[in-house]
């Protein structure tokens, strides 16, 4: 018999620091852990498309980054009598799908999994700081040229920012996903950023601290990727990481991109 699901789960865990902990959303949301593992698709979220595509994978194993059912903790119970999470939880049923979390233990392994996948996507490894590893220093960097790479090298048409073109963006932070005001705050004021870029932001704090910063004369700017484009990028190398421990075992990382269009 081949690796199950449970050993696979085991090894991921195994390979960061401080795992496992009690209070972590990183468990099996669905699926037999004793089952044999017949490939395995990494994901930023296991929307339907992406289920649908791994049952014509053989697929069986799904590790995703955020949640399946809308809730941090996957919770349903709010969920019952709604036709979506009905047809969504039979489908994944129907088709033994075993769908694992892997959110903080990614974030937790030395360097962040998320921020690395980024980096390497954007090719700015040889910026990345070693603390705080979410720290790049790029001399030389403007908002404009930030921007380019970041549309360019995501396929993004546009991007949300606030801040001139022109400014000076040489200290950058990458914050992915939804970390919150206060990291971005600290991004700014501890760590000394010129410019944020992060998936999502709280819109009437970090925006207006950094549209009120540029009115007094300070350079800093925030570029807004959006939650799912900012954190693809670190579950797509998690295929990458995957693939010398798990050398039999199919991997497939399956884009998702971003669900809201601008009309």
């Amino acid at each position: 018999m081949g690796r199950t699901i449970q050993d696979v789960i085991d090894r991921i865990i195994s390979a960061v620091p401080g795992a496992p902990q009690e209070d972590s959303v990183d468990t099996l949301k669905s699926g037999d852990p004793q089952q044999e593992v017949t490939g395995i698709v990494t994901t930023f979220t296991a929307t339907m498309g992406v289920l649908r595509r791994a049952v014509e994978l053989n697929a069986n194993l799904i590790i995703t980054h955020e949640p399946t059912f809308y809730d941090h903790h996957d919770c349903t119970d709010w969920l019952q009598n709604d036709s979506v999470y009905q047809a969504k939880r039979d489908f994944i049923a129907r088709h033994n799908l075993a769908l694992w979390r892997f959110h903080d233990y990614w974030h937790m392994y030395q360097p962040d999994g998320i921020i690395t996948g980024m980096v390497k996507a954007l090719g700015w490894e040889a910026y990345r700081q070693p603390e705080p590893s979410a720290l790049l220093i790029i001399p030389g960097m403007t908002v404009a040229q930030v921007v380019a790479t970041v549309k360019e090298r995501l396929a993004l048409p546009t991007l949300r920012v606030v801040g001139s073109p022109e400014q000076s963006c040489e200290r950058i932070a990458l914050l992915m996903g939804a970390w919150g005001k206060e990291k971005q705050f600290q991004a700014f004021i501890d760590w000394k950023v010129d410019a944020v870029i992060c998936g999502e932001t709280v819109e009437w704090a970090t925006c207006e601290y950094v549209r009120d910063a540029i009115a007094l004369g300070e350079n800093k700017s925030l570029v807004i990727v959006g939650h799912a484009k900012s954190e693809e990028e670190g579950m797509h190398y998690l295929v990458e990481w995957l693939q010398p421990q798990l050398p039999n075992i199919p991997l497939t990382y399956l884009a998702v991109g971003d669900p809201v269009t601008t009309l």
